[in-house]
């Protein structure tokens, strides 16, 4: 395995760097099972707030962050946000957050309650798209929660961040490695489900050498998206592989239908995919889009603004889940995976990527782990701390920008974890669990109750109450507003927004009712 020398952008590009935080987790109660409840009041609308909604489920908020040209200001923000979320949880309940990725103890699939966004057709929409999902994939496979790291450069063309995202793909199970934190589950999770799990104590399966069972067969995978095989060599490329799975009928779907025999909603399409956001992957091109825009039209029309990395693991050790360290890391692996040579990739390769990613979820820190590299098996270890050292340049560049030395150390850690899998977060939560008789859900409802009081015992300016009170006095107002000017039926909104035409022709921006930033279709 050899390396292409690759030139680091210049200062000003590097400066002009810009990441963003979207961050999943369950409302848990103390005991550690799933809270049923409404989306807290406090917090405002989760079809409208600018920081804080809602993902899957009604128990899982997503916190989200704005577009920081600096580390430390995404992290604070992040911080408040959860500050925020957590004093106004305290303030009516005993519910917390739940720090892992793999879910508290849950009840039965059709228990665990759909999120909820008012009455206008955009609100139902999203409602009925996570309907769909439940029925496709099962409510507790969404129930997983992640951290999404957006991230931009100035300069870059839709073919740049399409190099950049093969390159992320082949590499990804570097990141798995570094970075999973889910090596264990709450048995509720699996009930019913084959699974390739091995017990540990009751109520707790693992994978003993496991580094991320979100990211592996358990997670967001399924059957039906595996004869998917999405090419990333060009944006018409990738369009085109997306426009026939959201637009051609998939017979499996056709007979749960869009609507039940009482008329209720049962899904938004019979197509593989009901909208883009259903297609997993551990990347995605992004572009923000207009009100009622489709996510694909807009890439089409405008080209790719942003990558979104969706493959990290809630940190459990961590009050935000993410640290800053992770963030310098990512910055560093994202500008080598854009500036290494990216050649194109091809469904051979597609596929070894997926096996390299399961073996790496399943197996990640299995003494002399093999994965598929050009045709042939070649250490994880060995391929990882290739890839790292070719980071080594990025990291000293963004140094050297920023004046500064914690990009070089934070690929320094990741170089050392090679050597010492036990410092690894997957393995540190099997360490963690043994004091609580390795159960899963004992040790994360700990961890989560300590993370609890931690963000609780943080200093809080009035002012920061004042204007998240604010916004969630907004958010209502504007949901509201969204309700009160819809004069489409649902039926007409939906066939509207699903039309194939709107992912090849101008959106008609006149479609739906004039919405806020963030609220642009399910």
């Amino acid at each position: 395995m050899t390396r292409t020398p690759a030139t680091p952008p210049s200062p000003e590009l590097l400066l002009g760097i810009r990441r963003g935080i979207e961050k999943e987790s369950l409302r848990s109660l103390p005991g550690g099972g799933l809270a049923l409840t409404p989306h807290p009041a406090a917090l405002g609308s989760a079809l409208t707030h600018p920081h804080i909604t809602t993902d899957y489920s009604e128990s899982q908020l997503e916190l989200i962050t704005g577009v920081h040209a600096d580390v430390s200001a995404c992290l604070e923000e992040l911080t408040r946000i959860h500050q925020f979320t957590v004093r106004s949880m305290a303030a009516s309940s005993e519910e917390m957050l739940w720090v892992s990725s793999m879910p508290c103890g849950l009840p039965t699939d059709e228990t665990i309650p759909l999120g909820r966004y008012g009455g206008s057709n955009v609100g139902r929409a999203k409602s009925v798209y996570r309907m769909g999902l439940g029925h496709r994939y099962g409510r507790r496979m969404q129930t997983i929660s992640g951290i999404h790291y957006n991230w931009s450069m100035p300069g870059l063309d839709s073919p740049a961040y399409f190099s950049l995202i093969r390159n992320f793909r082949r590499h990804a199970f570097v990141l798995l490695y570094l970075l999973g934190a889910s090596p264990a589950v709450c048995g509720s999770f699996v009930a019913g489900r084959s699974h390739e799990l091995q017990n540990l104590t009751e109520g707790t399966l693992y994978m003993p050498h496991g580094t991320s069972l979100r990211m592996g067969r358990l997670g967001y995978q399924s059957d039906a998206q595996a004869s998917l095989a999405v090419s990333y060599n060009s944006l018409e490329g990738y369009a085109q592989s997306l426009y026939g799975a959201l637009t051609q009928p998939y017979p499996a779907y056709e007979k749960v239908g869009v609507r039940n025999p009482g008329g209720e909603y049962n899904q938004l399409s019979t197509s593989l995919l009901q909208i883009e956001n259903e297609f997993y992957g551990t990347i995605r091109p992004k572009r923000t889009i207009f009100s009622g825009e489709r996510p694909l039209h807009a890439l089409r029309e405008r080209g790719v603004e942003y990558v979104e990395v969706r493959l990290l693991d809630l940190d459990p050790f961590v009050p935000v889940g993410i640290t800053a360290a992770t963030m310098r890391l990512l910055d560093a692996f994202l500008l080598h995976c854009l500036m290494s040579d990216s050649p194109p990739d091809s469904p051979e390769e597609i596929a070894a990527i997926a096996r390299n990613q399961h073996r790496t979820a399943a197996r990640g820190r299995e003494p002399g782990l093999m994965l598929e590299h050009a045709g042939q098996e070649v250490l994880l270890t060995d391929w990882a701390g290739e890839v790292l050292e070719s980071c080594r340049p990025f990291a000293d560049a963004l140094d050297a920008a920023h004046g500064s030395t914690e990009h070089r150390v934070a690929v320094d850690q990741a170089l050392a974890l090679l050597s010492n899998p036990q410092s690894t977060p997957s393995a540190r939560v099997l360490q963690a669990m043994q004091p609580h008789g390795n159960r899963f859900t004992a040790f994360v409802a700990a961890q989560s109750e300590q993370t609890h009081q931690h963000l609780l015992a943080l200093p809080w300016a009035g002012q920061d109450q004042a204007r998240f009170e604010a916004m969630t006095t907004q958010s209502v107002a504007a949901q509201k507003a969204i309700e009160g000017a819809d004069t489409m039926p649902f039926e007409v909104y939906r066939q509207q927004y699903l039309s194939s035409d709107r992912l090849r022709a101008r959106a008609q921006r006149d479609l739906v009712a004039p919405e806020p930033a963030g609220v642009v279709g399910p």
